[in-house]
């Protein structure tokens, strides 16, 4: 059985934040849910790098917007996807921190669930082909793993 990817899920509004967490969840993803930018950094403070998979946010939101949580968590966790989404699709300009952008209410769940999957295979990278090694190199390489 395969690990599963931790998203942290930021949305302001509880009701959305619970409907997005049962969508994810329902895939397989284990999900983090919280309804500030201020607690999502604390969480982030405390997470080893590279436990987090991905950083979903609402990109409007009191006191910390989208945009400013995307940028602090960078500095946190530099190799960590984020997708922002928004209620307003004009935002898009304003979403410039993530990596991708989702429009609330005019992506259907399986096209959340499709950019949710590209964002967390880009973080683990592409698949490698490893050449054939001489049999100490594949002893080695056994040990290391």
């Amino acid at each position: 059985m395969r690990p599963r990817k931790t998203i942290l899920c930021v949305e302001d509004n509880e009701q959305v934040l619970s409907v997005r967490k049962f969508l994810l969840e329902t895939r397989g993803y284990r999900v983090v849910a919280t309804t500030s930018g201020t607690e999502a950094l604390d969480f982030l403070r405390e997470a080893m790098p590279g436990s987090v998979d991905l950083l979903m946010s609402d990109l409007i939101m009191p006191q910390m917007d989208g945009n400013e949580l995307v940028r602090r968590a960078k500095q946190m966790h530099p190799g960590l996807p984020t997708l922002l989404v928004s209620g307003t699709v004009t935002n898009f300009d304003r979403a410039a921190s993530a990596d991708a952008f989702l429009p609330k209410g005019a992506s259907t769940p399986a096209e959340i669930l499709e950019r949710v999957r590209i964002l967390v295979a880009r973080k683990r990278g592409p698949k490698k082909h490893v050449q054939p090694a001489a049999p100490m190199m594949e002893q080695q390489i056994a040990v290391a793993s």
